[in-house]
């Protein structure tokens, strides 16, 4: 008996991304928040036990489930070489256009050897929207009887509605965050797109996401 190949796309639970919203098939909503990371070996141990209260305190505090994903990739150091090549070309001091190369060499055979890691955290913030069934069939009657361009209209503001509760949601995160001395920014639609290329292009090393 053959087996009928499935899509990747039916094994992904997400139906599109907008306006920085990642839309589930089963209407549910989610956030991606990239957070920069804290090294508390920096800090005196009064500073790290208060960092970690702090956080902890942040956790306790929030009235809804959060996912911390932590995701280690390669650093790709083709990009800092190239701007390192194309400086030596348009080097006029011998002196330095030698030491640049062997720069170029020494950073080349160096990363050949040890393989550097860059690590990013994301938060996700979840939305989900309690229908009762009753409401259920009452809109399924209700948009019946209106033409397309209503019901499109009527989407949208229900979207709009359930990403004004997701937004309060992460700004709430945000907030607990910088409490905690940890930056945060907001995915847009084209980073929280690569967010996603790269968990199912794992082999793919280029482009990174940046906390401004």
């Amino acid at each position: 008996m053959a087996l009928k190949a499935k899509a990747t796309q039916e094994f992904v639970p997400i139906k599109e991304i907008r306006d920085g919203v990642i839309v589930l098939k089963d209407g549910g909503l989610r956030a991606i928040v990239l957070a920069n990371s804290v090294n508390l070996s920096l800090k005196s141990d009064d500073e790290q036990k208060a960092t970690i209260m702090q956080f902890q305190s942040f956790l306790n505090t929030l009235d809804f489930a959060i996912q911390i994903s932590v995701q280690s990739r390669r650093l790709d150091i083709r990009p800092y070489l190239l701007l390192l090549e194309n400086r030596v070309k348009v080097q006029n001091e011998p002196l330095l256009k030698l030491q640049t190369k062997e720069y170029i060499e020494f950073i080349r055979n160096f990363t050949d050897s040890v393989s550097i890691m860059t690590k990013s955290f994301f938060v996700v913030v979840p939305y989900t929207h309690t229908t009762l069934k009753s409401d259920s069939n009452i809109l399924k009657r209700f948009f019946s009887k209106r033409n397309k361009e209503e019901a499109n209209i009527a989407k949208q503001e229900d979207f709009e509605e359930k990403r004004s509760q997701l937004e309060e949601r992460v700004g709430v995160i945000q907030q607990g965050l910088s409490r905690c001395g940890i930056k945060s920014v907001q995915l847009d639609t084209e980073a929280a797109v690569e967010v996603f290329y790269k968990v199912f292009n794992p082999g793919e090393v280029e482009g990174k996401i940046r906390l401004e």
